[in-house]
């Protein structure tokens, strides 16, 4: 119950920030392009309660990635749906890339400010919370960001593969959104996809973006997936 808590005190922030404004950009691109359903709906908000979805939330404590409830996007309602489409669906990812980047610049300052400040207790007691919680945004939002790339509907690299592919193509492409769930399944527990693509990619960012406190990240990571 101790390892419980204390799983739950370093990943609970991190983890619902990532998801809730991976969903809210969504929303808020769109409105930008057209269509205010998500507006309309009361969902470009950042009051996590109102985008949780309860076992979306949970995986990211049992497997180390989740979702959180689809921000409402009706892509006819775009100016230019078919290129508009691109950026609404590419918001997501850039937020959670933009997360990770901001988290890892704190991380290295929070370090280089420890090594000034390692004499003092009460210092470190503060410190030390946040390093553990910037670490783990670092990455679920990596995590997150590369995940939701994998080009297969309805993940916003197939909406983005979607919008890229001439009219012909995409129409054809945008047909499998219907079994994309039971393909992403197929990919994630079926295929070796995390081990061979999304692992190395994901190494590659951390170490580009923490730096020197990547081993932190990795250590928080593995106590975290325990």
């Amino acid at each position: 119950m101790e390892q419980f808590f204390l799983k739950l005190s370093i990943m609970l922030v991190p983890a619902l920030m990532a998801i809730t404004c991976h969903e809210v950009s969504h929303g808020f691109v769109a409105d930008k392009f057209g269509d205010n359903t998500a507006r309309y709906m009361g969902r470009l908000t950042l009051n996590p309660l109102k985008h949780l979805d309860i076992f979306g939330t949970l995986m990211i404590f049992i497997v180390g990635i989740g979702w959180a409830k689809p921000v409402p996007v009706n892509f006819n309602n775009l100016r230019h749906p078919k290129r508009d489409m691109i950026w609404v669906a590419a918001a997501g990812p850039i937020t959670n890339f933009i997360l990770a980047a901001v988290s890892a610049m704190a991380l290295r300052g929070i370090a280089a400010v420890s090594v000034n400040g390692a004499a003092v207790p009460l210092f470190q007691v503060f410190v030390e919370p946040i390093a553990l919680m910037l670490a783990f945004s670092v990455y679920i939002n990596l995590l997150l960001a590369i995940f939701n790339l994998i080009p297969v509907p309805p993940l916003d690299g197939g909406r983005v593969a979607v919008g890229l592919l001439p009219y012909r193509q995409s129409v054809a492409y945008s047909r499998i959104e219907p079994f994309g769930m039971i393909i992403i399944i197929v990919l994630v527990f079926f295929t070796d996809i995390f081990s061979y693509v999304i692992s190395p990619i994901l190494s590659m960012g951390v170490h580009f973006l923490a730096g020197p406190q990547s081993s932190l990240v990795f250590s928080v990571t593995r106590l975290m997936m325990r």
